[in-house]
């Protein structure tokens, strides 16, 4: 039989193509030895188990961007793909990523919670509530040990210090933690007490590794966050950590410190955006006055406004005019009276009896009438002569013949 003869480095490229070709991704779990990092960024290490050992080797990109801090004998799952390194005749695991043992698995539930709670809405824009813009008071959910409290009071007495802090302590890992934070979110919620009703909830801790912050990625932190009537922040570990708390809560913040921005506004500002609007209101109030007066001053300008007043001094002055002419009227009416009397009372003057009295005549009066002829008279009737100043008795006597 006859078998090709080959060099070390066909033989070698032969396994290489073959090897590369069948393990483009792997992911494999072992222990750490021999790790060492270059100067240049590059980590080489070894990954063992009881029974064999591998090499491997984590680019300087990607050791970048690793979450953990690889060193001896730490338990990890390493993924990439197999490479032959031809001068030295091995193969090795090239890395694209390095996770502790055990965070496989979390991840993996992660992921598998992530896609079940976003079927159902949890993750919606719409049903997030707006934080009030300024809250009186402010429940905290976080651990009574730690600088989350100190950092948070300090955030808030430098910006907002009306605002009344309400804390709930709870654990923030391991047994039992997620349904402590659950129960703080439900208390807070169910509060009977005016005063222990927040006008917002922070949920905070400092940061941790993926166990660490286990609490706030399961289901039942997710629930009590979404059935939560009062707004609530979520402020968990650093700003590269994301939890499915902070996707469910209606606002998310970096740090705890950033989540006592958010919660309040800057007095400073407030007061000079009160300013501002009390300025302008009194620019608006003071522009309204001068369109007002002039609206006035343009509406007593109109003729339809000033007809009435000058009508009113037409009727003032025909009033005037009538009056006069009224005067004058009485006046030449009262003379021609006056005149008419003093004519008609000197005509009846000259008519009176007793001025034709005073002229010599004598009226006869016979039993109370006045006689006007003597053929009513006869002899021995008894008469009253009427003169002029007295009236005398007398008797008819009968005439002489001549």
């Amino acid at each position: 039989m006859n078998i090709e003869i080959l060099s070390v480095s066909e033989l070698t490229q032969q396994i290489k193509n073959r090897l590369e070709t069948s393990f483009q991704q792997v992911r494999i779990k072992g222990e750490i030895s021999n790790c060492k990092r270059h100067g240049s960024g590059h980590i080489y290490m070894t990954l063992k188990d009881a029974g064999a050992q591998i090499p491997v080797v984590v680019w300087k990109t990607t050791a970048s961007r690793l979450a953990v801090a690889l060193k001896d004998g730490m338990d990890v799952v390493a993924e990439g793909r197999l490479e032959v390194y031809p001068p030295s005749g091995r193969y090795q695991l090239i890395c694209t990523s390095v996770t502790e043992a055990g965070q496989g698995a979390l991840q993996q539930a992660f992921a598998e919670l992530l896609q079940k709670l976003a079927k159902e809405g949890y993750f919606s824009t719409e049903r997030k509530r707006a934080i009030p813009a300024i809250p009186e008071t402010i429940g905290l959910i976080t651990s009574s040990t730690g600088a989350v409290i100190e950092d948070m009071s300090k955030v808030l007495e430098r910006r907002f210090p009306a605002a009344r802090l309400l804390l709930y302590p709870v654990k923030v890992q391991g047994t039992g933690a997620a349904k402590e934070v659950a129960a703080g979110i439900a208390w807070f919620n169910t509060a009977k007490k005016r005063e222990h009703q927040p006008d917002v909830i922070i949920i905070a801790r400092g940061g941790g590794s993926l166990e660490d912050l286990q609490a706030f990625n399961g289901e039942v932190v997710a629930n009590a966050l979404y059935h939560s009537r009062i707004p609530v922040i979520s402020a968990i570990g650093h700003e590269t950590d994301l939890t499915i708390a902070d996707m469910v809560a209606d606002l998310r913040a970096g740090t705890p410190s950033i989540a006592a921005e958010l919660a309040v506004p800057d007095s400073l500002e407030l007061l000079r955006h009160i300013g501002n609007l009390q300025s302008r209101q009194d620019r608006l109030l003071q522009a309204k006055l001068e369109g007002a007066e002039r609206h006035v001053y343009s509406i007593c300008s109109s003729y339809a406004f000033n007809r009435p007043p000058l009508q009113m001094e037409q009727f003032h002055d025909r009033l005037d005019a009538l009056t006069v002419q009224m005067s004058r009227s009485i006046t030449t009416l009262y003379t021609d009276r006056v005149q008419h009397y003093t004519s008609v009372r000197q005509q009846l003057t000259m008519l009176d009896y007793r001025k034709t009295l005073e002229r010599g005549y004598v009226l006869v009066k016979k039993e109370g009438k006045y006689m006007t002829g003597s053929q009513k008279l006869k002899s021995s009737d008894k008469v009253e002569l009427l003169f002029h100043d007295g009236m005398l008795p007398a008797v008819i006597s009968p005439a002489k013949s001549s």
